[in-house]
């Protein structure tokens, strides 16, 4: 870990508690979940374990034996909060110490722990920040936004629902490997619709929601009540029309129609090294989620159905409405998960459909790099939001490698992934470019980079603002691309400097992009470069500003051959 992320976490830890900062000096698990039901109800923010109350870092004692996974920290906090709450947690140095650092998201409706606690983010007696109880004549007042599944359906009745559709959800949560929610399948049918909050009751029912004719409804029934509600099927090849369904059933079983169709048409080839690999044309987890995604954050409001469109370039998938509030193209790997429709997205995680977690998104773009496909592309408007997740031929020595890394222990996380595939790309990245790929600030981006650099995938070059990443001679070689690694090398500084001496000399001038052409680095390279060499050398004088700067020769001119 670089000291530039050590020192802004030490700047949060002096700064003193707040309403978005909560020390703790250490939890159960118990507690953690309630200060976290709490904070998201409150706005959202921080949460420090292993720091005193007083700012004094103690650090977090290990949770899980001897070391703490932050993946079971965001479980945990998933699984025992409704609806559930996508918290980001990574263990950080303040002081050489380890603090447990919970990362929590703004509540859209209110929040409570899977036993029925309501808290919330308030000044106490003292003056200072606490949790106290939410009662509900409040939870109006504090800026929670109304869930558009919750509103109840009017003239629908526990009639237009399918007793088979609830079956369905609960083989679902009962095969789902432990992501789907156990606690649902003893229940009747009545009490796992009010568990979800489908139905709007007090002893007797009142009201059927939304929420509960999108998951169980009757398809006659969805269609009369309903009616906005569709999910389109086609598969085009070139100017042909091979598949072109419309499903108007459920969600649940609208997800698993599809996810069938799906894997009909989902080839794969086989990798054939020391062991057989499948790379299949798409990952099925990224499909399964992008599908789920568009079905829980689509406005049911609005015309026009979810379209599902595979074509030879690959697979796209709209859904009406823009984007949630908060969430932008430039902030999905970063931002905290914001459903427009919070128990719709619940309840396909108590299913076993969508990870529990919120990191969804991560999961698209984990399954095109893990074989060797480009990253999703992402689009939106104020009426819709559509992923293409592109097909064609895959990168079979970048799979190759991924693999070979996996047999050996070496898992690479997303963020490793995608600066590793933009090096491949592009030959070279710098901290800038890495932190606009990552979708994060420069201080974590080199973080990352400074992780690849030690584990000997990545080679550094240049100095501050100017160092540029590329990948190593080993993996190079492991792409079977020898020459590849001399190319993104490039000249080694004293040469870069001699070049760009000699094309002043013979031309008159330097200025950036001339040498960043000559030289084959970046244009921010060249600056430092250019700036560095008139240092040293009088005879380059620097003439104008921005664009129009250049580098004048003011020496002796070359010498002209003789004829």
């Amino acid at each position: 870990m670089t000291r530039a992320v050590v020192s802004a976490l030490e700047q949060m830890i002096e700064r003193g508690e707040s309403h978005a900062v909560e020390f703790k000096s250490e939890v159960h698990d118990s507690e953690l979940v309630e200060t976290v039901v709490c904070m998201t109800n409150g706005g959202g923010g921080t949460l420090l374990i292993g720091v005193d109350d007083d700012g004094t870092v103690r650090g977090a004692k290990p949770r899980h034996g001897k070391e703490t996974d932050a993946r079971r920290v965001e479980a945990l906090v998933s699984n025992r909060t409704r609806p559930s709450v996508g918290v980001q947690a990574e263990v950080e140095l303040a002081n050489g110490k380890p603090v447990l650092v919970v990362r929590i998201p703004p509540a859209t409706i209110p929040t409570a722990t899977s036993d029925g606690r309501y808290l919330r983010r308030a000044l106490g007696g003292d003056g200072k920040p606490a949790c106290v109880p939410m009662f509900i004549y409040e939870q109006g007042a504090h800026g929670l936004a109304q869930d558009p599944s919750s509103a109840v359906v009017p003239s629908a009745a526990w009639s237009d629902l399918d007793p088979l559709e609830i079956e369905r959800f609960r083989r679902l949560a009962r095969e789902s490997g432990g992501r789907g929610d156990r606690g649902l399948i003893e229940l009747g049918d009545e009490d796992l619709c009010r568990a979800l909050g489908g139905l709007n009751a007090n002893g007797t029912i009142r009201g059927v929601r939304r929420l509960a004719l999108l998951l169980f409804g009757r398809d006659e029934s969805l269609r009369k009540l309903l009616p906005t509600h569709e999910v389109a099927w086609q598969v085009l090849d070139a100017e042909s029309v091979l598949e072109n369904d419309i499903e108007r059933a459920p969600l649940i079983r609208s997800f698993e129609t599809l996810t069938e169709r799906f894997r009909a048409r989902n080839r794969s080839v086989e990798l054939v090294d020391l062991f057989r690999t499948e790379v299949p044309d798409f990952s099925e987890l990224g499909f399964r989620e992008a599908l789920a995604n568009a079905m829980v954050h689509r406005d049911y409001s609005r015309l026009g159905a979810i379209h599902v469109q595979w074509t030879r370039d690959g697979i796209q998938i709209d859904n009406p409405g823009g984007l949630p509030e908060g969430v932008r193209l430039d902030n999905l790997l970063s931002t905290p998960p914001r459903p427009r429709n919070p128990l719709l997205a619940d309840a396909f995680k108590r299913a076993g459909i969508a990870e529990r977690t919120g990191r969804g998104v991560d999961t698209i773009f984990f399954g095109q790099l893990r074989y060797g496909r480009a990253v999703p592309r992402y689009t939106a408007t104020e009426s819709s939001v559509s992923v293409v997740l592109p097909g064609g031929a895959a990168n079979m020595e970048l799979v190759r490698w991924i693999v070979s890394e996996g047999r050996a222990g070496r898992q690479w996380a997303l963020s490793e992934l995608l600066v590793l595939r933009a090096c491949a790309d592009q030959r070279s990245l710098t901290v800038d470019d890495a932190a606009r790929l990552l979708q994060s600030d420069p201080d974590r981006a080199r973080v990352v980079l400074a992780r690849l650099v030690d584990a000997g995938v990545l080679d550094a070059r240049g100095e501050r603002r100017g160092r540029a990443y590329h990948l190593s001679a080993e993996v190079y070689r492991a792409l079977g691309d020898k020459s590849a690694y001399v190319r993104a090398h490039g000249f080694e500084p004293l040469q870069h400097e001699q070049m760009v001496i000699q094309y002043a000399r013979e031309h008159g001038q330097i200025a950036r992009r001339d040498a960043a052409d000559l030289c084959r680095i970046t244009p921010s390279q060249a600056s430092h470069l250019l700036a560095k060499v008139a240092e040293h050398n009088p005879d380059l004088e620097l003439v104008g500003e921005r664009r129009g700067a250049r580098y004048v020769w003011k020496g002796s001119p070359p010498r002209k051959r003789k004829k």
